[in-house]
């Protein structure tokens, strides 16, 4: 259906948000119209002249950022990763709806919906829209200190790569390159060092505290306050002075 509409409609450009979806269909769709799709990205640029979109995404399991161009095939397509962007203010509707009649034989359709198991945990974690994340990494029991703190504070709960590897905390939880990419008010990381493929996935954050007690982490490199120390002394201390504060 998407293939028959670019065709009829020729677009030089079309986005496709990274989400599970998005990037099973951005990539059949590609295939068919015979062009190229740059996957997962992280920043958006156009060249006004050439009309060629700049479509930048982490390379080298995030050790660097590649810009790649589609200058000789249209249309451009690329998936773009949820929370990359801030949300823009909402303004008057002035689209133009246009309803396309689309008929698919079902002989053509090779794929047949049997079950849907639903993960209760991921419904539950709203990373992407969460305006406070406390993230941490550590051990089975490092968690209940930062669940703790993001009790106190309404926030969501984060994690790093390592503690979804280690069975620490679910998938749904994780932050950074194979995780899901925020951008909240506030990113308050726990035990974090800051391996690029983390910071690819929360550099949009308006404020960042780090919370390490190594003091050369690289967290500590893009943080607007850093605390250099032992999480499960940290944040205990922390949590209560919240509560003081609040109550």
């Amino acid at each position: 259906a998407l293939v028959s509409l670019v065709e009829k409609y020729g677009p030089t450009s079309m986005l496709i948000g990274a989400t599970n979806n998005g990037r099973d269909l951005g990539p059949r769709v590609s295939c068919r119209l015979k062009t190229g799709l740059t996957a997962d990205c992280t920043a958006l640029d156009i060249d006004p002249e050439s009309g060629n979109v700049a479509w930048t995404r982490p390379a080298f399991g995030g050790n660097l950022m590649a810009t790649i161009l589609c200058p000789d095939h249209r249309p451009q397509i690329g998936t773009v990763r949820p929370g990359v962007f801030k949300k823009g203010e909402a303004g008057e509707a002035k689209a133009e709806i246009i309803k396309e009649d689309i008929h698919v034989d079902a002989k053509d359709i090779r794929t047949q919906v049997l079950e849907l198991i639903k993960d209760m945990d991921s419904e539950s974690v709203d990373l992407e829209g969460a305006e406070i994340i406390v993230s941490g990494v550590g051990g089975p029991e490092g968690f209940e200190p930062i669940k703790a703190l993001a009790g106190v504070l309404g926030a969501t709960v984060g994690a790093s790569r390592a503690a979804v590897d280690a069975g620490w905390i679910p998938h749904s939880h994780q932050v950074g390159q194979t995780g899901k990419t925020v951008g909240p008010k506030l990113y308050i990381a726990c035990g974090i060092s800051g391996a690029i493929q983390h910071l690819a996935g929360m550099s949009g954050s308006d404020v960042v505290v780090a919370i390490n007690k190594d003091p050369e982490a690289p967290i500590f490199d893009v943080a607007d306050y850093g605390v250099v120390g032992n999480l499960f002394e940290v944040l205990p201390v922390l949590t209560e002075e919240i509560k003081k504060a609040r109550a």
